[in-house]
Parts: structure tokens; sequence; C-alpha cells
């Protein structure tokens, strides 16, 4: 018989620490599947680690020339980076009305809208940015992200399989292909591609938190937490394991109260 998961015993754990908001490796626990990681491609690069600060100078040089699309593309990034969600997508906007056609920029304003919750937007926007002749597999693969948040899991699951067909064995798109099966309550198979993830060397902390949430909510608490412990220094340890008892915990509200299945993240290729 499984083991049925116990909000007791995850208070009972020494290790866990409260559960509060954090960043992991850089990424915000979240709990909507609305965090992005990796490239575009042909994008600005930012002039300082510091995302205000990169959107203190590329806002001043879109501010200058809103048609610079060195400066929106830069611009856009950083509001992302930094938090500001609307107002990249208002700047993202107003620079492909400025600059028609230019594929990079839909691409991040794709981006931006599905971080921005506009995910039927963000599918329409993205299917612009690229082409069936000539797809681009991270795209597929936010696209996918974008069909999993509007409950379509099964076309969202196509798109991560044309997308694994042109960067095979990608960690974070077979991540993405867990976390699907994970929304249609399909776990064994949200393992199986989680683990595959996992076994990739460019796997990175989200994988592993993904992994460990899908093993812990099939009851092996245990196991999950050291799946996230696992060659992490002991302070990020803690918040990976306080991360997934966050994640876990979001299936034992009150009887009588709308439930709602974890999520962690699904990876869109930044």
């Amino acid at each position: 018989m499984r083991q049925q998961f116990s909000p007791a015993r995850l208070l009972a754990s020494a290790s866990l620490v409260a559960v509060v908001a954090m960043s992991l490796g850089g990424c915000t626990a979240m709990s909507k599947l609305s965090d992005v990681t990796g490239s575009i491609g042909s994008r600005a690069e930012a002039p300082s680690s510091d995302p205000a600060r990169a959107a203190e100078v590329y806002g001043e040089r879109y501010r200058a020339n809103p048609k610079d699309t060195e400066a929106a593309l830069g611009y856009g990034q950083a509001l992302r980076a930094n938090g500001q969600r609307a107002q990249a997508v208002a700047v993202l906007e107003q620079a492909t009305i400025a600059n028609p056609g230019n594929k990079p920029l839909l691409a991040q304003y794709g981006r931006a809208l599905a971080d921005n919750g506009n995910f039927q937007q963000a599918f329409d926007v993205l299917s612009k940015a690229h082409s069936p002749d000539n797809p681009d597999w991270r795209l597929l693969s936010v696209q996918g992200t974008a069909l999993d948040q509007m409950g379509r899991h099964e076309e969202a699951r196509s798109y991560y399989a044309s997308a694994l067909k042109i960067a095979p064995g990608d960690p974070g798109v077979l991540s993405n292909v867990g976390l699907s099966y994970m929304l249609s309550k399909d776990l064994p198979k949200a393992e199986e591609a989680l683990r595959q993830a996992h076994a990739s060397p460019r796997a990175n902390a989200r994988v592993r938190q993904n992994l460990g949430l899908v093993v812990g909510l099939q009851g092996r608490f245990a196991e999950a937490e050291t799946i996230v412990k696992a060659d992490l220094p002991p302070e990020q340890a803690a918040a990976n394991v306080a991360y997934l008892k966050e994640m876990l915990s979001r299936n034992d509200a009150p009887r009588g109260t709308p439930k709602r299945t974890p999520v962690a993240a699904l990876t869109r290729p930044d």
C-alpha cells in the first residue's frame, strides 16, 4: 500500500525550516508555473548583475530612442529580472509595434506575457517568433508551459516532444514534461521524466527540487528530502527542503477548501 503523505511528518522532521518566500540558486519559489531560465539568443547583454541597475541603464537608452531594438530587449529583460512584469510587457509591446516582425523582440515579449500570466496571448505571440520550417526549441518549450498553464496538458507535451527532437535530453524540457504529467496527476510518468532530467550533467537545482516534489507527492518524503539536499551547501540544502515542504503542504489544505496541485516551476528558457 502506498504510504500517504502526512503534514505531521513534515513538521516532525528536524531538518525542515520555516516556510518562507526564498530564492533557490537565483530562482524564486513560486506557486505558479512562471519562472524561466536559459537563453533566447540575440539579446542585449546586461551591463550589471544587478537587475535594478540594468533596468536603469537600458531604461535611459530606451527612453532616448524607443525604436532601439537592443535597448528594448535589454530593458525588457532587466524589468523581468527585477520583478516588474507588467512594465516589461508594456515596454516590449511598444517595442514590437515600433519594430514589427522582429523575432527576438517577439520572443522576449511572449516570455514577458507568460511571466505576467497572459498565457493565451503569450502562446500566440511566440507562434510569430519562430516558424515550423525554422523552429526554436526554446520557444517550443515556452509555448508548452503556456499550454500547461491553460490546462491543455496533452497539447503541451506535444510541444515538449518537438523541442526534444531538436535538443535531445535537455533537462529543462524534460523537467517540464515531468511537471506536465504531475499536473495531469500521473505521478509515475512525472517521476520517470524528472529522473531523466536529473541524470543530465546539465541539470540544475530546479530540476532536483522538481524531482523531490514529485517523489514527495508519492509519500516518499525521506527520499525526496535526500534528493533536494544532494550535493548542496547546508544553507541551500535547508532552503531546498523548506521549498519542498511549502510545495507539498499545498495539498494539505483544510477539508472543504479548494485544493490546488502543488507546482514548482516550469522551465521556460529565457
